[in-house]
């Protein structure tokens, strides 16, 4: 496994390595690797020659009284979990490498970005998207890996990818969970023991909608509310959204139909926690 902190050596390394018709997949995190990114490192070695793992806590996603300060890393562990994981490649840079002193360029997806997260955090995803954009012209990899947990990201970015004729395609990931149901995420690190088992009711409020879906309901409003008393019954668990939405447009349905998206956004204490389920419904 070989790490890289700069744009110029990692390129020629894998110039090199397309020179000899390898196929690439890229896997962008965060760092503070979980088996949510061990998932996405093993699938993109089952599918490419070379597998690239970027890590960088990307600044403009984040908003001013958002967690960026605070957002756990650990480097030298998350280099022996990516080489325990069968990453080739992995890519370190600092801010000075990705944006430049007078950066003013930015890549925004239009409307995708409204409803969600996007409501709470409007500045989000355009730092998303822009990161992504330059990881995928960085590296130029053949598939890009995401999970299904960021749902409304990997929606966003495929769209962002079709738009922009980026020749890569966007791969979705299983959620990966904990025995209790709770996402794997490395925003989980925050979270006290209390407050742990709290976090629970998300999943378990999305499989009770599940059911209640496969029992005939397809009002919105109703599988909303249920939620909403489910989670509610938690002390310290303040709701940010809950909604059913459209797949392919991220807008708020009324009657469930179709490819849907139930989407929860939660916060416990001073940790934001997201989670989401995924059904066709008929």
């Amino acid at each position: 496994m070989k790490v890289f902190s700069d744009i110029v050596s990692l390129r020629e390394e894998l110039s090199s390595l397309k020179n000899m018709n390898y196929k690439i997949g890229l896997v962008p995190t965060m760092g503070y690797l979980h088996e949510g990114h061990i998932s996405l490192i093993r699938t993109s070695k089952g599918e490419n020659d070379i597998t690239v793992l970027s890590i960088y806590v990307n600044p403009t996603q984040f908003a001013l009284d958002e967690d960026l300060d605070n957002y756990p890393t650990d480097l030298e562990n998350d280099k022996k979990v990516a080489k325990e994981a069968g990453a080739d490649i992995i890519f370190i840079p600092c801010n000075e490498i990705m944006y430049s002193n007078n950066h003013l360029t930015y890549v925004t997806v239009d409307n995708l970005t409204n409803n969600l997260c996007g409501k709470s955090r409007p500045t989000h995803f355009n730092g998303v998207t822009t990161i992504v954009t330059k990881l995928f012209n960085i590296v130029q990899p053949d598939k890009a890996y995401f999970g299904q947990k960021d749902a409304q990201q990997a929606i966003i970015i495929k769209k962002m990818v079709n738009d922009l004729n980026i020749p890569i395609k966007i791969i979705e990931c299983p959620i990966v969970r904990e025995k209790d149901g709770l996402a794997m995420s490395s925003r989980n690190a925050y979270l006290n023991k209390n407050e742990r088992n709290k976090a629970t009711i998300l999943y378990k409020s999305l499989q009770y909608a599940k059911s209640l879906i496969i029992k005939g309901e397809r009002n919105a409003h109703k599988i909303t509310s249920n939620i909403a008393n489910m989670i509610t019954k938690e002390s310290g668990v303040n709701i940010d959204y809950i909604n059913v939405v459209d797949v392919n447009t991220l807008e708020d349905i009324s009657i469930l139909k179709g490819n849907i998206l139930i989407a929860i956004a939660v916060k416990l204490g001073d940790t934001r926690l997201i989670d989401n389920i995924r059904l066709e419904v008929q």
